[in-house]
């Protein structure tokens, strides 16, 4: 199978001579591999055991071709083969790492689990017979969906990667509202409610007692067994240490996802301490600056507790969130040709969080879709609006709509067919986020942010990214409390208090991710002084972020050498 497959492989791209293939042509080679030839697929509902060989044969299959594609030079490879080989050196090395460190075992954080989305499989409508034998096939598997999940979490414990206890806040409410007496207020049942009028009633009268059983056999005993696993088993044995230097390998395995989430060796945690530190200090200034040009009589503490407090700052219906969000969203829309070479084909729309995601969701998020017939949706919390701060609405849509998100994705997402198709679907965080919160800073420039308030949001939001610096490291690396989290992010921000919590739970939770936003923001500010520092009157900015945009997601040192390149060509006058 496999040499019929390098057959295939080998016909796809010009009948390669085995003697005296070119770099161009090894390379592809390589990657076709990489696309095609998966033989150490298991599947995932099997067992823990598999899924522990699954990762291993995929670290060995990664470490071989990563080997294999260390030797292919870059001499006479186009710049997009040499960004296709480094991103493939870099997504190999960290299917390498993810076995190394088994972060397949840890599945949970304080805002996502296995179970929360579950529910999802009953957003359907069912029009005939086959889609109720196929709805009712997808309830008959969740028990073994769910076993499988519980044995991860159990490997999990017993590997001492489990998390602390501390970040399940309310987390009884994940599994508690599918625990229902009838049968027929459960999410799982939903489709049930709205049978087609062409069915006979004896037909409905079966389907309705068929369907009764399993969601209560198939959903609502298994969260009862969910329910139990957590408070019998999961929760007595979450670790003690906070940080995640705490579990074996755990400093190493903390300054690889350093590496990973920067997408760069140069930096420690101490290193991202610091700069975060300076980061808030600047930060600060400029926010300090603001309060004194609205004559706030108060101290820097007592006008975030303004902001906190005063109803005008808070949105009295989810109806008015949704609508000032949609009114910022058409407003950056209209801007965005002085700012952008090249606009994606697919929109996207405005809705809100789903319910199930809600309570432990920030302010909102962007959710993309690889469909040509789905659109990209920027969702935005309307969960306990009184922590819905609406002067940060302007900065929040910047980042997760236009001309961040789903800009970005969406055009990584059509790149040109000659981009290997591993690309169109990566996205690491120091681009992506690091985009999202220069688009923040972008607005500005759009004249988005009309008031004083909605300035500071846009600080504010900044803050927040260049606190996660401080508090990542703190906790991680140099043994932060929990309460000491708490605290530095409410001093320095004007989060509401349960967006700090919520956020807190997320660094620990989940290590590294959060430092990626800043770094990729501090890089591409820095690059674009950089440019207009040395091309003055030639600089464009809506070139400027084409050479950003235009390979798609890459790597902050790959971004660098492209700006780098971009300089040198507009100073000598190439095209």
């Amino acid at each position: 199978m496999k040499s019929f497959k390098f057959l295939l492989i080998i016909l796809c791209f010009g009948f390669l001579s085995f003697q005296n293939p070119s770099n161009s042509d090894k390379l592809s080679a390589i990657i076709a591999t990489y696309e095609t030839e998966r033989d150490y697929d298991f599947e995932w509902s099997e067992s823990v055991e598999n899924t522990a060989k699954y990762y291993q044969a995929e670290a060995d299959f990664s470490k071989k071709l990563k080997e294999e594609l260390e030797q292919v030079s870059e001499e006479g490879l186009s710049e997009t083969e040499k960004i296709s080989r480094a991103l493939l050196l870099f997504v190999l090395q960290d299917k390498i790492d993810e076995n190394t460190y088994k972060t397949y075992l840890n599945t949970i954080t304080n805002e996502s689990a296995f179970h929360l989305n579950l529910s999802r499989i009953g957003n359907r409508t069912l029009n005939n017979k086959e889609q109720v034998i196929d709805y009712l096939k997808q309830l008959d598997k969740l028990p073994k969906r769910i076993d499988y999940n519980l044995d991860l979490l159990r490997a999990s414990i017993k590997e001492g990667m489990a998390q602390p206890r501390v970040v399940f806040n309310n987390y009884d409410d994940s599994y508690n509202k599918h625990i229902v007496s009838d049968v027929t207020k459960s999410e799982f049942y939903k489709p049930f409610l709205n049978l087609p009028d062409s069915f006979s009633a004896s037909l409905k009268d079966s389907i309705i007692q068929v369907a009764k059983e399993s969601v209560q056999k198939n959903a609502v005993d298994q969260y009862k067994k969910i329910k139990r696993f957590f408070i019998d088993d999961y929760f007595p044995n979450t670790r003690k240490g906070l940080g995640v230097s705490t579990i074996p390998n755990g400093k190493a395995f903390y300054q690889n996802r350093i590496n990973y989430f920067t997408t760069s060796n140069q930096y420690t945690a101490d290193d991202i301490h610091q700069i975060g530190l300076r980061e808030v200090a600047r930060i600060k200034a400029e926010m300090q600056s603001i309060i004194d040009d609205l004559g706030f009589k108060g101290s820097f503490a007592e006008f975030l507790e303004f902001l906190r407090t005063d109803e005008q700052f808070y949105p009295k219906t989810a109806k008015e969130l949704l609508m000032f969000a949609r009114d910022i969203a058409k407003r950056i829309d209209a801007e965005l040709p002085k700012f952008f070479k090249t606009l994606p084909r697919k929109p996207y729309g405005v809705v809100p969080v789903p319910e199930d995601l809600a309570p432990n969701y920030t302010g909102g998020r962007y959710s993309g879709s690889y469909s040509e017939t789905t659109a990209g949706f920027y969702w935005v919390n309307t969960y306990n609006l009184p922590s819905r701060t609406l002067y940060t609405i302007p900065a929040l849509t910047a980042h997760e709509a236009v001309p961040g998100h789903h800009l970005q994705i969406s055009l990584n997402n059509e790149l040109p067919e000659s981009i290997p198709n591993f690309r169109r679907r990566l996205y690491l965080s120091a681009y992506g986020e690091g985009w999202g919160l220069y688009s923040e800073y972008l607005a500005d420039e759009m004249n988005i942010y009309t008031t004083p308030y909605e300035k500071f949001g846009q600080l504010t939001y900044e803050m927040w990214r260049a606190c996660r610096l401080v508090v990542d490291t703190g906790v991680h690396a140099k043994g932060w409390t929990r309460q000491q989290m708490l605290d530095y992010m409410a001093k320095n921000t004007a989060l509401s208090i349960h967006e700090v919590t919520t956020e807190t739970d997320r660094y620990i939770s989940w290590p590294g991710q959060a430092l990626s936003y800043k770094i990729g923001e501090i890089k591409i500010r820095e690059l674009r002084k950089r440019a207009e520092e040395a091309l003055g009157d030639k600089f464009d900015i809506r070139e400027f972020h084409e050479v950003i945009l235009e390979e798609g997601t890459v790597t902050l040192s790959i971004m660098e050498e492209r700006i780098n390149n971009y300089i040198e060509k507009v100073k000598n006058n190439e095209k």
